[in-house]
Parts: structure tokens; C-alpha cells; sequence
């Protein structure tokens, strides 16, 4: 959905934002649950630190009964026996819905992230409307595999939802992430509990009141909020059939122990990421690729899992490029995430806002070169802004260089060939997505099998397009970046159980 920029700079965001009801509540069973417990987390503004809302304590009990609600519907097939045309017309109705409430949800993301309101409503809504539709596309095309076929025998495999899933889902996308996981899962014809972070609760509830207004029936989507209790409790549950995670590696491990623990739950886990750009001296125009590297680094302040934190660049052409980068970022101006023209917002706490000016403290005292580092610039008191900062001369062992940063701060190594470049490439743990600029066809396909990563763009040229489309591309992690894929025909096959059946007559 394209949203009008005359329109959109028309409204007083700031002005709307005070009118905004800001209530977290659970949603269980077609039901509205408010939080009658003291909290145990209270959330702050990105924005300017004021207190917004606070997320109760304990929320088993909430669980539990989201849980059941979720098995019932799954018992009495309410959802997954529907045909697979009510469901794709359910799901476009919802997409519809997200769409004409574009304006409250985005404000809702703005809120809680810290991002610029542009982004949320170019960015963030629309792509969660565009991953409804297209699950909506895929209802009823998992297909399966007729193995073989004759006067007395069928062997076929068949698809079959695999039950209650519990989604958690991290906090830089909360909308758009909650979509890429409620889509294929309603489109599977399971059942759905989402247990959105504690630091962005603003549009989970929306979303499912949403989805029960376009005809999902109560009980099929349920939300519970809590802290990183609600989650364990529901990733130990034996009665919870798979859990679809987006966040830190480190917390997807615990979800491995828990599948062991309990009933061997499937997991589809989407972690984190220290994606390499890398540019080769044959890259097409070093301004337009100055451009894209500022942009994949530092949009949504650097909190982004596919960030292209590590550029790596031909050793011929570091100068030059640098020269363009620093250029470009040094136009960045931090503004507040609700005036229209604002590209660049806020981090999404106060505490971490202190772990990545921490992180540039680490970087300069292992040795790396502190090649830009923005004004310090705070549009609205009590807020949680970093400026950008550039590291040149990173070596591959650099903590800058290894870790998940998720803030706006790019580190620099150079490279003499391709062989080097896979090297650094492939020099972290993880393994979620990568970039490559070159010309070369065979390079990029030499580079494509050799880099360690689940998702890789190989750019031949200044002006690359969107590719398939919001919801089309199967993507999932290498190494501990996780496992699974979202997206596509296979992201929605993730979401079921398949059977191979042998019928002889």
C-alpha cells in the first residue's frame, strides 16, 4: 500500500500520539484480559523516556488459558477445516484491515521502536498487509508428492497443520515480524499464541482483534504478554506444538534445550546476524553503492538482524568508497521519530543505547580507526539516540567485528581477492545473510556457493530492483543464525506436519 507523503506530512503526528490509548492487554479466546498484577517491566519512550506502559508479572495463568483456548480450536477444527478458500479470503480481509488502520498502527510502531514514522508507514505496515496477502495466495498450494500410483496402490505425502504455535517475536519489527509468522501459520490451519516482546507491545493485540474482526475464529489467535518467563513457560509447554522465534541467538539456544526438554517441540528460529557487504573493484558506480551500504547499515538506527555491519571492501578502491560513505552518513541528521521528515530516530532503550556507545568504546580501545562519528544530538530529552559511527582498519578478531552490535555502527576490512573475501565473510558464527557487488557473473556465483549465509544478494549493477516481492522469498540462517525458513511456499510448509501414506486396495 503506498501511503501519500503529502498526506502523511499533513499530520501532527506529535499531536495524534497523545491521543493514542496505550493499554496492554491479552487477548485470549476472542477476549480482552488486562493486566490486573503488578508490573514486572516497565517500558520507556524511545522517544523521550517517558514511562509507557508496564507489562504485568508472572502471566502463567494468561498462558495457560491462551494454550487451551489454542488446543479447543485445534479439536474442533473450527480453523484448520475450513476450506482453503475461507481462509485466503479471511486473510486478505485482514490484510485489508491492517491497510485501513495504517495510521493507528504505525503510530503504535513509532511509539515503541523509536522509529522514524516515515518508515513505519512506508515500510513496516505495508509489508505486513503485502505478507498477509501473499500467505493468502499460497493457502492450499503446500502440495505434496505422489511417489507412486497403480491399479492397487497410492503412495502420496500429504500436509496437515501441526497444531498450536507459539510465536515470539523480537522487538525492532514488531508488526511486520508478528505478520511473518501469524500469516503462514493461519494459512497452515493452526492455531497461534504471540508473545510479543516486552519492549514493543503496542500492536500485538491490534493485530489480533484485526484478524477476529476479518473471521479468524476465537481461539485461533491468542496474545500474551509478559517478559522472557512467558516465553520459556510456553517453549517448555507439551502442549505447545512448535514455537517460531525471531530474536538473539543466544535465547534460540535455550529454545533448543526446551524442545528437548518437553515434548521435542519443532522449532523455526530466526537469529541474529553480522551480514558482510562486499565490494569488489569491478562494483557499478561507487556512489550508488555509498548509497545502498549507508542504507542497509543504518536503517531503523542499525537494529535490523540483516544489517550489513562488516564492509568489506577491494583494498584498491577502500579510499575512495570511504570517502563517499562518511560523505553520505555525515548527512544523516537524528530527528524525532514523529516529525514527518525524520529518517533517522531513536534506539529503542536507554540501556541499549549504553551497549552500543559501548560497543564504539571497545572498538577504540582493540586498535580500530574511529573514522566518523556523528554530532551528538538529542531532539527530544530523556530520549535514546547514537549517532552513527564508522570504524576503519577492523581486524577480523575485533569484537566490533564478531559481535551483534544492533545499533548504527559499521566496521571496515579490506580485501586483496576473492579468496580473502570468503575468508572474512565467513569469519563469525553467524550466517544469516551477506551482499556482494561485483560485475563478474562467475564471481557472484563462486561467491554465492562459498559464503556461509541464508540469504545472499549478489548486485551487478548501481540500480538493483526489489526482487520477487513482500512474502515470495524462502529465507532461513546458517551456523547460529538459526534454522527454518520464512517465506515462500516453504515458509508455509514449515508450519505443517507432513505424512507419507501408502493405500493399497
Amino acid at each position: 500500500m503506498e501511503v501519500d507523503n503529502d498526506a502523511r506530512n499533513g499530520i501532527d503526528w506529535i499531536a495524534k500520539s497523545e491521543t493514542l490509548t496505550v493499554e496492554i492487554q491479552d487477548f485470549i479466546n476472542g477476549d480482552w484480559y488486562p493486566n490486573t498484577t503488578a508490573p514486572s517491566f516497565t517500558k520507556f519512550s524511545p522517544r523521550d523516556g517517558r514511562l509507557l506502559y508496564g507489562v504485568g508479572q508472572g502471566k502463567l495463568k494468561e498462558a495457560d488459558s491462551a494454550i487451551s483456548a489454542a488446543n479447543a480450536a485445534i479439536a474442533d477444527g473450527r480453523w484448520s477445516k475450513k476450506s482453503a478458500q475461507q481462509r485466503a479470503e479471511i486473510l486478505l480481509r485482514l490484510a485489508s484491515l491492517v491497510e485501513d488502520s495504517t495510521e493507528e498502527l504505525a503510530l503504535c510502531e513509532s511509539i515503541d521502536v523509536g522509529k522514524p514514522i516515515y518508515d513505519a508507514l512506508s515500510i513496516d505496515v505495508p509489508k505486513a498487509a503485502a505478507t498477509f496477502r501473499a500467505y493468502a495466495a499460497l493457502v492450499g498450494h503446500a502440495g505434496g508428492c505422489v511417489y507412486a500410483d497403480d491399479q492397487t496402490n497410492l503412495s502420496y505425502m500429504s500436509f496437515a497443520p501441526i497444531g498450536v504455535v507459539a510465536a515470539i517475536v523480537g522487538w525492532n519489527f514488531p508488526l511486520l515480524l508478528a505478520a511473518e509468522k501469524i500469516a503462514p501459520a493461519l494459512a497452515a490451519g493452526n492455531s497461534i499464541i504471540l508473545k510479543p516482546s516486552e519492549l514493543s507491545c503496542l500492536s500485538a493485540a491490534r493485530i489480533a482483534e484485526l484478524a477476529l474482526k476479518a473471521g479468524v475464529p476465537c481461539g485461533v489467535f491468542n496474545v500474551v504478554h509478559g517478559t522472557g518467563e512467558v516465553g520459556s513457560y510456553l517453549s517448555h509447554h507439551r502442549d505447545v506444538d512448535m514455537v517460531s522465534f525471531t530474536g538473539s541467538s543466544p535465547v534460540g539456544k535455550k529454545l533448543l534445550v526446551a524442545s528437548g526438554e518437553s515434548n521435542m517441540k519443532r522449532l523455526l528460529l530466526e537469529c541474529g546476524g553480522k551480514a558482510p557487504n562486499i565490494i569488489f573493484d569491478d562494483a557499478p558506480n561507487l556512489t550508488a553503492v555509498a548509497d545502498a551500504v549507508v542504507a542497509r547499515a543504518f536503517w531503523n538506527q542499525g537494529q535490523v538482524c540483516t544489517a550489513s555491519s562488516r564492509l568489506l571492501v577491494q583494498k584498491n578502491i577502500k579510499e575512495e568508497l570511504l570517502g563517499y560513505i562518511v560523505q553520505k552518513v555525515g548527512a544523516i541528521t537524528i530527528g524525532d521519530p514523529l516529525k514527518a521528515d525524520t529518517k533517522f530516530g531513536a534506539v529503542i532503550s536507554d540501556r541499549h543505547k549504553k551497549k552500543v556507545l559501548n560497543y564504539i568504546d571497545i572498538g577504540e580501545h582493540e586498535g580500530a580507526r574511529l573514522a566518523y562519528r556523528g554530532p551528538i544530538c538529542n531532539p527530544c530529552n530523556g530520549g535514546s539516540y547514537v549517532a552513527p559511527a564508522i570504524f576503519d582498519s577492523v581486524l577480523p578478531h575485533h569484537r566490533i567485528a564478531q559481535e551483534e552490535i544492533f545499533g548504527p555502527v559499521l566496521s571496515i576490512m579490506t580485501f586483496e581477492d576473492e579468496a580473502e573475501a570468503v575468508k572474512l565473510a565467513n569469519s563469525t558464527t553467524y550466517g544469516l545473510s551477506a551482499i556482494v557487488w561485483t560485475r563478474d557473473v562467475g564471481r557472484g556465483h563462486r561467491m554465492s556457493r562459498e559464503i556461509k549465509a541464508g540469504w545472499i544478494v549478489i548486485n551487478g549493477t548501481e540500480r538493483p530492483s526489489g526482487g520477487p516481492g513482500t512474502g515470495i522469498l524462502s529465507i532461513g540462517g546458517h551456523k547460529q543464525s538459526g534454522f527454518g525458513v520464512e517465506g515462500g511456499i516453504e515458509g508455509l510448509k514449515a508450519y505443517m506436519h507432513k505424512t507419507s501414506v501408502q493405500y493399497f486396495v
